[in-house]
């Protein structure tokens, strides 16, 4: 049971539960309770009643009303987006049609169906045979609709005219974005077009501006990891690196220390390419090539505005990587990310930028890497002994039971549920800083950081024996060599 959301959004009520005898009901602080006169008629039930802040309310309402939003409103309408895929006209009739009511009809329901799986990427794909659509759910990419393929102009226009890009420009790459409100939660859907033979591929990229709030605690860290995590951002100054893939939620790492750093009693300013979230509080700068405003360039200026804190989206290359280290060799604390396979690895990444090991040794703090593996589904998930190939993949003993995905309502019959962090931290200890100044290489720092504490391969090995994810999953994270050898039994 659902109020209207016009209501429930403008008197500051929503509905958050129903039993046989009552009906749970929040209650914006501030709001007039005689409101809740017209839900109980609606109800039909006495209702029982709490008072909520008002920044929680607003959760709570996103919550509830953000799968509807422009889904219901545009998209879902005679028999939902798979009907409406099949019923767009043919090539010609709406080439010739000045009427775009489909093809907006189309996009409104292909983000609505996106924010409401958990999508993170929807990929337009021109070809010659087929307008081709997919979807990113979970890290995974799967074709979800096929398309005339006659129809890609007017759905790559219609975009472009949504992110305000310049629709006459097909030569080019692009990048824009789009906000829009799905059900009182705010999304904003970043836009890259890009010139292929058969038309200009299209990605839409989506970001929930709730994730900007996320804590160090909702990151899912190891209390370790996260206690090294939190230890470093309290350091006046040096550099806090994170490292690993595209897409394996450094960004978010990032904005969770900012939080914990945003206090009002910090000069806080970022530089990033693009801002993915805006923070109150925090000077955000982003990056603009056509104007010659590099990473490099933004961090130099920034640091002229008496910064306490400093965000690099991004160590690219050798100036922002020297930059970044004389900030922190001069009092500054510098958040950053390093595309690196492990934590060692940023260490020597420095050095291949050309930064002295000295510098490095004095001004590094902690460097933190991280990938996200599959969650199995905890609904379906069913229970076997590992065979021995699929054992020698990650090192577990052969025989052990490890638990693996079949399909249910609740996963969409996929067999899984979401997605979970894995992570190793290497604080740089006085014996660590030593070795960097000797120029000791990757493979020393790794056996001396992770003498006593979890490498990247053994937090993956720990998530399969506690059940959360399968082998093949957790060997997607570990580098070849990563799997101990398995100790043969002994004969005799």
């Amino acid at each position: 049971m659902k109020l209207p959301y016009s209501f429930a959004r403008r008197h500051g009520v929503v509905i958050t539960g129903e039993g046989e005898d009552a009906v749970a009901v929040a209650l914006r602080d501030g709001d007039d309770a005689s409101a809740l006169i017209e839900v109980r008629r609606f109800a039909r039930r006495p209702l029982r009643i709490e008072r909520v802040a008002p920044a929680r309310f607003d959760r709570m309402l996103a919550d509830s009303y953000a799968g509807d939003g422009i889904a219901a409103a545009a998209a879902m309408e005679d028999g939902g987006l798979g009907a409406m895929v099949e019923s767009i006209p043919t090539a010609e009739d709406l080439l010739d049609s000045a009427d775009e009511a489909p093809v907006i009809r189309l996009i409104n329901g292909l983000i609505a169906e996106a924010a409401r799986e958990g999508v993170s990427d929807i990929h337009i794909e021109p070809y010659e045979s087929a307008l081709v659509v997919r979807m990113r759910v979970d890290g995974q990419l799967t074709e979800r609709h096929r398309l005339p393929a006659a129809v890609a102009p007017m759905v790559t226009s219609r975009i472009k005219v949504m992110a305000r890009l310049d629709i006459a420009e097909r030569r080019l790459p692009q990048d824009g974005r789009i906000g829009l409100a799905l059900g009182g939660k705010s999304l904003d859907v970043r836009v890259s077009t890009l010139p292929s033979r058969a038309g200009e591929r299209v990605v839409l990229r989506l970001l929930d501006k709730e994730n900007a709030g996320i804590g160090l605690e909702a990151l899912g860290q190891p209390p370790a990891i996260e206690a090294i995590f939190r230890s470093a951002l309290t350091e006046p100054n040096g550099m806090v690196l994170v490292t690993g893939p595209t897409g394996s939620g450094k960004t978010t790492s990032l904005y969770a220390g900012l939080k914990l750093l945003n206090d009002g009693s910090r000069n806080i300013l970022t530089v990033e390419d693009p801002v993915e979230y805006a923070m109150d509080g925090v000077g955000q700068t982003q990056v603009n090539a056509r104007v010659g405003l590099s990473f490099a360039n933004g961090l130099r200026a920034i640091l002229r505005q008496d910064p306490d804190c400093v965000m690099v989206g991004e160590i690219r290359d050798s100036e922002t990587a020297d930059i970044a280290v004389q900030a922190a060799l001069t009092g500054h604390l510098v958040l950053s990310s390093v595309h690196t396979n492990d934590a060692a690895g940023a260490i020597t990444r420095l050095r291949d930028f050309g930064v002295e090991p000295f510098l490095i040794a004095s001004t590094l703090r902690a460097v933190i890497a991280q990938r996200l593996v599959r969650r199995l589904c905890p609904h379906c998930a069913e229970t076997a002994p590992l065979d021995s190939a699929r054992a020698a993949l990650i090192g577990l003993p052969p025989g052990t039971t490890v638990r693996h995905p079949v399909g249910c309502e609740a996963c969409a019959m996929s067999g899984w549920q979401g997605r979970t962090g894995v992570f190793e931290a290497i604080r740089i200890s006085e014996p660590i800083r030593q070795l960097i100044m000797a120029g000791g290489d990757e493979a020393a720092i790794t056996a001396l950081a992770f003498a006593d504490t979890p490498s990247l391969a053994a937090a993956a090995r720990a998530l399969v024996a506690q059940g959360l994810t399968t082998p093949e999953e957790a060997a997607r994270v570990m580098r070849a060599g990563d799997a101990p050898p398995i100790a043969e039994p002994a004969h005799g």
